[in-house]
């Protein structure tokens, strides 16, 4: 490889092929909450800020959930480099059993205790009232949206990355419809509310999971459920998976328990900047949706070539997929900006709300070009095999920086808004700059595959060209 001239059309179409489907699933995903959001806007921004509040408790889950994901796709990718079939299903196994357990914790919190977890986030009494009815009903949803997850994972690291987009589709589709009659009691139903929203997004998840795994039947994929195999765990499995699982879940944990004590701070904010939070959330979904297209690229088009044996593609490849990614979000970014007015207004932003909210889009649109930068970064150390490096510095930056400021600046000053908001961010150019310097090094190459380890005997970093 390191003889010729980069291939740029070559990669780039294997960029196209998982980055396009993903990030279009993940597009209407993003679009299914933005209209979530617009119709339950229509009932006040109360009700805006409570479920705005519990999509944070979502992403909590989604914090102790991801670590398995960040794991599994580790040893989906390199045992599918490696065409080693007993080792991605004994690792989907175990990345299932354990992602399961996450979902039905969550779901049962939300289900038997919904006013300790509205009390977490939030000291209005209006809001809390409105968050317990929602997580009575979406608690149902939890596992069914964690199963879903692991079957994408296991899907888009065996490049069948299709299929989940088109479980999106319905998914999304359903959701919007059922929205509209449970809501606002069109067709003859009853006229739900919020728990109508919340019952909208519990059949549509039993609708995703159920179409991605009859489609995954249809196409004959030869792991998703060959469950015989699945459990077939060896002690050499469980030590490897859970010394390569531990760094990413300890991250994400308390990275999500982290972000938990931000939103706690700013769920003690006006509610007019709950409401604008809350919108902002949704938008910053839809960065994040075009972003994991990329994301998913990274970890699967490295972790390939590492498990196979091709050290030195794997390496060309990693940093060029991060400066592609950043492009990208640069211009997203941009363009959620120039359309800011429209868009919120369609969200029922108005007056303070309007200002905090596109305050919130342009302090993240500067910064999402890094942030996205170091996000990348790390997930391709992870498919790599190193879960340390990128892990430890995210850590340690946050509670050692970045929760400190925005306690400080939100509950002790008691400073505007967006001056505790934009604290949330202070830390990433800093850690961009140690990342890159990690990622040139080339010591996060770590691979768990026999022709990984055998390839990276001697190995050092090709010289960097762009072409």
């Amino acid at each position: 490889m390191d003889a010729r001239k980069f291939d740029w059309i070559d990669f780039l179409k294997k960029v196209a092929v998982i980055a396009v489907p993903v990030a279009l699933q993940n597009l209407l995903t993003t679009t299914g909450s933005m209209v979530d959001t617009m119709m339950i806007s229509s009932l006040g921004k109360t009700e805006v800020g409570a479920v705005g509040l519990c999509a944070q408790f979502s992403s909590l889950m989604f914090s102790c959930y991801w670590g398995f994901v960040g794991g599994g796709m580790l040893f989906f990718s390199q045992y599918w480099g490696a065409k080693d079939d007993d080792g991605i299903n004994r690792s989907y196994g175990l990345t299932l059993a354990c992602m399961m357990t996450v979902g039905l914790i969550f779901g049962a919190l939300a289900l038997f205790f919904p006013e300790t977890v509205m009390r977490l986030y939030t000291d209005k009494e209006a809001i809390r009232e409105i968050g317990v009815e929602y997580l009575r009903t979406v608690g149902f949803a939890y596992p069914l949206m964690v199963y879903t997850m692991a079957m994408a994972s296991l899907l888009r690291s065996t490049e069948r990355v299709t299929i989940p987009m088109y479980g999106s589709f319905l998914a999304v589709g359903v959701n919007i419809f059922l929205n509209w009659v449970l809501i606002f009691g069109n067709l003859g139903a009853p006229k739900m509310g919020v728990r109508g929203a919340a019952l909208a997004t519990v059949i549509a998840q039993g609708v995703s999971a159920g179409v991605v795994a009859l489609l995954a039947i249809r196409n004959r994929h030869p792991y998703l459920f060959a469950v015989h195999r699945h459990f077939r765990w060896t002690g050499d499995l469980i030590r490897s998976y859970f010394r390569k699982c531990f760094p990413i879940l300890m991250n994400e944990i308390l990275i999500g328990v982290g972000n938990m004590v931000i939103n706690v701070v700013l769920g003690r904010q006006p509610e007019e900047a709950i409401a604008a939070l809350a919108v902002f959330r949704t938008l910053e979904g839809l960065i994040i949706g075009f972003f994991a297209g990329f994301s998913n690229a990274a970890s699967i088009l490295v972790g390939k070539e590492v498990g196979a044996g091709n050290i030195d593609v794997a390496y060309r490849r990693a940093w060029r997929l991060v400066y592609l990614c950043q492009g990208f979000i640069a211009f997203v970014g941009m363009m959620l900006i120039v359309l800011h007015t429209p868009i919120l207004n369609m969200m029922g932003m108005s007056g303070d709300s309007f200002s905090i909210a596109f305050g919130m889009i342009a302090i993240f649109a500067v910064v999402a070009v890094i942030r996205m930068g170091n996000w990348t970064q790390n997930d391709t150390f992870r498919a790599a095999g190193d879960a340390s490096f990128g892990t430890i510095l995210e850590i340690v930056f946050m509670w050692v920086m970045l929760i400190p400021a925005v306690w400080l600046t939100g509950m002790v000053w008691k400073l505007p808004t967006l001056l505790v908001f934009a604290c949330c961010y202070m830390d990433e150019p800093i850690r961009y700059i140690m990342m890159q310097v990690h990622l040139f090094r080339g010591k996060w190459i770590k691979p768990v595959t026999p022709e990984g380890q055998r390839a990276m005997v001697g190995w050092k970093p090709p010289k960097r060209k762009m072409a």
